[in-house]
């Protein structure tokens, strides 16, 4: 038996406003043809499909596209909603693209988690939408699939009057502790009411304390759990994980793994190679791990410096665009500018510098221009690396180069907060913004 663990592919993101529409048609379309050459026997995407709750039309049609693609290769898909994922969109074709081999769980059942876990309620549930029997080519059972997506605190708990922050962390972290394991009893009830000799694995989305996080990835807010902790997770064969964009091995268990997303969603995910990772169980033994890379689909790159070095940079620029594709596309860029960084002008020196290298380099590659490199600046910052940053520069600054917890904490900047009662307060202030701002961010979550 053969797995494909992947996550988070952000279908219908706009990236600094450009669409990543082409990028996401190539990783599908190479991500079918893996599926082929590896013989693989069932994919598994652990959420985030969609970037927003209100994906284009056009991402949803490459989405039901990619799912009769693969049901014509023999391969079984299973999709779990993720924190960005809207449960209703993905619930309107659930039951359509059943017929196609493809299994969607958009959220928890909340009735599945209410009962304690015993021998009895996790025999009288084997047959839930969240237990799935995954078939290899022969059409037999070859894992059991503890299928489990973005956990929503209404899906799981109910709010207490009273409760402080830590008895909520401590009761949601349990919860979610309980309906991994109650699924995971649930799947072992199967294999041995059907005597199977076959794995169980499981999935989540969500972050698992100790992985290395990247700007796009929105922090989770859980009610007020800022992450899971790894021995949470039941004894599985394999937890195919995903919300986090960078690749890693979780509590140094090779079998608890995030794959990552399969573009990069954000500049500073460009220093880690993308991946999909592809899972072999013979009968209940896992045989190996293996990630996949995934080619880089758009060129990319982060440019640091003064003008001076930022204009050497450029000139000298290889872009390491995809072999595949028949021209040049076009580079986006992130540049950061130190020591000029007070320059009210900046934007339009930037502008003007990558304007004159596109023109020079039309003129040096006239025998074939249609393979000439060109830049797009999509992302300007002024460094913040110095240790003393000038009022001017502060002044200066834009409102596109901040994210909103940038402008938060300035604004607290301007505040007073002394003594032991004020550090309580402003620990609350703080508290209150970050779900303020998951449930602007999220606004699935909170419905």
């Amino acid at each position: 038996m053969k797995l494909l663990h992947t996550s988070d592919w952000h279908l219908g993101q706009s990236f600094f406003t450009k669409s990543r529409k082409a990028e996401h048609q190539a990783f599908l379309a190479w991500l079918l043809e893996q599926v082929a050459a590896h013989d693989i026997d069932a994919v598994i995407v652990a959420g985030d499909i969609f970037d927003t709750g209100t994906p284009p039309s056009y991402a949803r049609e490459m989405y039901n596209q990619f799912i009769v693609a693969i049901s014509q290769l023999n391969c079984t898909l299973v999709v779990l909603g993720g924190n960005h994922d809207s449960v209703s969109t993905l619930n309107e074709s659930k039951q359509l693209v059943a017929c196609l081999n493809t299994h969607v769980v958009a959220n928890v059942v909340p009735s599945a988690v209410t009962a304690e876990v015993t021998d009895d309620t996790a025999r009288s549930a084997p047959d839930h939408n969240q237990i799935i029997e995954l078939k290899n080519s022969t059409g037999e059972t070859g894992v059991i699939l503890c299928a489990i997506p973005f956990i929503r605190p209404r899906d799981v708990i109910q709010s207490r009057a009273g409760e402080s922050g830590l008895e909520k962390r401590q009761a949601l972290g349990e919860a979610i502790k309980q309906h991994y394991h109650q699924l995971y009893q649930a799947a072992l009830a199967v294999r041995e009411e059907k005597q199977l000799n076959v794995p169980i694995i499981a999935t989540g989305h969500l972050t698992a304390l100790g992985v290395s996080q990247s700007d796009s990835v929105r922090d989770i807010y859980i009610g007020s759990l800022d992450g899971f902790a790894a021995d949470g997770f039941p004894p599985a064969d394999y937890i195919a994980l995903g919300h986090i964009h960078r690749p890693q091995v979780v509590a140094k268990s090779e079998h608890i793994r995030y794959s990552g997303s399969p573009i990069p969603l954000s500049f500073d995910e460009l220093k880690t190679t993308k991946q999909v990772v592809i899972v072999e169980f013979d009968q209940a033994d896992r045989v190996a791990i293996s990630p996949l890379e995934v080619p880089r689909f758009q060129p990319m790159a982060v440019i640091k410096g003064d003008l001076s070095s930022i204009e050497s940079q450029l000139k000298a620029f290889d872009a390491n665009t995809n072999e595949s594709a028949p021209q040049a596309k076009p580079v986006w860029l992130c540049i950061e500018v130190e020591l000029q960084d007070y320059l009210a002008d900046l934007p339009q020196r930037i502008q003007t510098l990558i304007e004159g290298l596109s023109v020079e380099q039309t003129v040096d590659q006239s025998v074939s221009p249609s393979v000439g490199l060109s830049f797009e600046v999509l992302q300007l910052r002024r460094s913040r690396n110095t240790a003393k940053q000038s009022l001017t520069q502060t002044a200066r600054e834009t409102l596109a180069e901040l994210t909103p917890d940038d402008v938060f904490a300035k604004r607290l900047e301007l505040e007073n907060f002394e003594g032991e009662i004020e550090t309580l307060r402003l620990g609350r202030i703080k508290q209150q913004f970050k779900q303020i701002l998951s449930e602007v961010e999220n606004p699935e979550q909170g419905a």
